[in-house]
């Protein structure tokens, strides 16, 4: 299999270590397990006596029933029946793929977005239709276009809410008319939602699944609960075919999830309305960081981010956003995402809740290298 290179990924690996103000993090400010516990109020010594007395078996293959219950309590009408734990929110987009799409099945994808959405099904051979995202359009699907491109052949549409790079926001108004377009064509729809929840609102995010009866969530609890390390996700479906197929195509590649990372993860999930309050006070303080400084500096813009970690910023410089990046960083130490690896020129991609110091000191760096390039 012939797959293109992951852009955001390589360049994340090459440059994220030593650089000296991380502003291309996406997650929410990790935290550690003791600031876990306090966070939460779980006891530490409890839980550290269960783990280290729980033998290190396969454990529940299909997945620790006390986590897929703290996965339900994200949603609004599933049970955890419904809930395929995976290795974090790549391994359950990559595995929605691998288990239901085959060459020439057609497939409907937006960009900018996350490039496994569109690279991964066009490496198994399918239809790969793009939907172009516009700034004009707030960086919202065009949904006359969708129609056009959604076709009865259609198997899936694949889309991410809240958006990365450009933290759009989809209402559930929109996602109901996506979900009628998928429905004449009696296709899936996989949504990316593993910034669900990090909104400029106290409004409830709607999930795909409970709208639609094929609809497909992907998640984490990597941003959202600020927990990356322990490398756990889930795809989340009222479709038990599709839990069926997962489920059969995991014993080829997967078989279970840790049982550390689940029990863990159970944990966090019994307090998620702590862990949320916490992830949205970061990104409310620090997006008004990032919307002063697009403000002050007369070189950037964007469209103002309703929800996530990330913002596609523009800079009006004659510069390819890798060289502009690469540079930057060298000189500064400033350490943001080429918008190349969105294919979209020009811009870089800032994620603004990682610190709120690193925040303020790399913002500080990019206008330094700014104004450096345009004396």
């Amino acid at each position: 299999m012939k797959i293109k290179p992951f852009a955001v990924e390589e360049w994340m690996n090459a440059w994220e270590v030593g650089a000296k103000y991380n502003i291309a993090e996406t997650c929410v400010d990790s935290i550690s397990m003791n600031e876990l516990f306090e966070l939460t109020g779980e006891d530490k010594t409890e839980f550290l006596n269960r783990l280290c007395a729980r033998r290190l078996s396969y454990g529940d293959i299909e997945g620790l029933p006390e986590f897929r219950k703290g996965v339900c309590g994200l949603y609004k009408t599933l049970n955890i029946e419904n809930i395929v734990p995976t290795h974090g929110a790549s391994g359950a987009n990559h595995h929605v793929f691998y288990s239901l799409i085959s060459p020439g099945d057609r497939v409907v994808s937006i960009m900018p977005t996350y490039q496994q959405l569109y690279s991964i099904p066009e490496s198994y051979g399918a239809d790969v239709q793009i939907l172009h995202l516009s700034k004009e359009n707030n960086y919202l699907p065009d949904l006359e276009k969708l129609r056009r491109l959604v076709t009865p052949e259609t198997k899936m549409i694949c889309i991410n809410n809240p958006n990365n790079p450009t933290g759009a926001l989809m209402s559930e108004q929109m996602l109901r008319e996506i979900v009628e377009i998928a429905r004449s064509a009696d296709a899936w729809i996989l949504c990316d939602e593993v910034y669900r929840h990090l909104s400029q609102e106290d409004d409830w995010c709607p999930s795909i699944v409970d709208l639609y009866e094929k609809g497909i969530s992907v998640s984490s609890m990597s941003k959202v609960f600020s927990l990356a390390g322990l490398r756990l996700g889930w795809i989340a479906t009222h479709d038990m075919s599709v839990v069926k197929s997962c489920l059969s195509h995991r014993d080829y590649n997967l078989v279970s999830c840790g049982v550390f990372d689940e029990m863990l993860a159970a944990a966090a999930l019994k307090h998620s309305d702590k862990l949320l309050e916490r992830s949205r006070k970061i990104v409310r303080e620090n997006l008004q960081i990032l919307d002063n400084w697009v403000s002050s500096e007369p070189h950037v813009s964007y469209v103002k981010p309703k929800a996530g970690t990330t913002a596609l910023v523009y800079y009006d410089l004659d510069i390819p956003s890798y060289e502009f990046c690469e540079e930057m960083y060298k000189k500064t130490g400033a350490f943001v995402t080429p918008g190349d690896c969105f294919e979209v020129p020009h811009s870089m991609r800032i994620g603004y809740a990682y610190g709120k110091q690193d925040l303020i000191d790399g913002l500080k760096a990019i206008s330094e290298y700014i104004a450096m390039k345009t004396r």
